[in-house]
């Protein structure tokens, strides 16, 4: 009885105790924002609207004097692509499976990726999808007049770019390499939408092959399993390379079955990593 009796009287004492070491502990603790990157936020002349790049900047950059491959990547906004591309760049260079590189996310300026991404189209079926269509000539200008050069002026940069996009951003990716291919030297196009405009860019592939299969690209072609609407454009494109493209305007393609549309960036990206630095430039 005596032994409960002095239990119930320290009970009060060990909770008082108890409660001054955690608030002791919370008063130590102090919360710090994760930076990832930087943001350079501007005006562009070229779509008139205020623009943002997520940019992330490879380990040891601050305190070297290299220059470093540029990635860009589309739907680049700290809520997309931007990001998981900079962590995987990130990981890949710990363990020297990919040279250091700057990350460049182009931030979308909200739902302007439907009109920035997609060229004027024919098909009635995708006009009413995307009514807002349009506007890839003034975001491909926005590219090359205005992006990269500021990303030359104010980072150390060696001179090879890469792009990434996927699905309109894999479409926009496709039309730049048609259109404008001495704004990159890589081109990775993931599950990239070729059935925008009834397949025309697509269409376009074996000819244009043809005519600058002397250019010195690498592009990287991935598909998934849920993909059937643009996998005949895909294969369309695939085959072209394969016919008329080598030696120097190389290919890529590959299939991710266990992958859906939304699934394949991560594996797609990775592996096309893989690739490029496995046959080195």
């Amino acid at each position: 009885m005596n032994e409960l009796r002095t239990m119930r009287s320290f009970t009060p004492l060990i909770l008082l105790v108890s409660t001054a070491l955690c608030a002791q502990v919370q008063s130590t603790v102090r919360t710090t924002p994760f930076v990832l990157g930087e943001v350079l936020t501007f005006h562009s002349e070229a779509l008139d609207q205020e623009r943002v790049l997520n940019v992330y900047l490879p380990d040891g950059y601050a305190d070297s004097t290299l220059s470093y491959p540029v990635i860009y990547v589309l739907d680049g906004s700290a809520n997309e692509d931007f990001p998981h591309i900079a962590g995987l760049a990130q990981f890949m260079n710990m363990y020297d499976l990919l040279p250091k590189s700057i990350v460049v996310g182009i931030a979308n300026n909200g739902k302007s990726r439907y009109h920035d991404y997609t060229s004027p189209t024919q098909g009635d079926s995708d006009m009413v999808w995307n009514p807002t269509a349009g506007g890839a000539a003034a975001f491909i200008k926005f590219l090359g007049h205005e992006v990269e050069p500021m990303v030359q002026e104010h980072y150390r940069t060696s001179g090879h770019r890469t792009i990434i996009g996927q699905s309109l951003g894999g479409l926009l990716a496709t039309e730049v390499l048609f259109t404008k291919p001495e704004l990159f030297d890589d081109y990775i196009l993931v599950g990239p939408s070729l059935w925008w405009n009834n397949g025309a860019l697509a269409a376009s592939a074996e000819a244009w092959v043809k005519e600058h299969n002397k250019l010195n690209k690498r592009i990287f072609i991935a598909s998934a399993s849920n993909e059937d609407m643009m996998q005949k454009q895909v294969d369309q494109v695939v085959e072209a390379f394969r016919a008329y493209g080598k030696p120097s305007l190389e290919c890529t393609y590959e299939y991710f079955p266990k992958e859906t549309h939304a699934t394949l960036l991560h594996r797609a990206v990775y592996r096309a990593f893989e690739v490029m630095n496995a046959k080195g430039k």
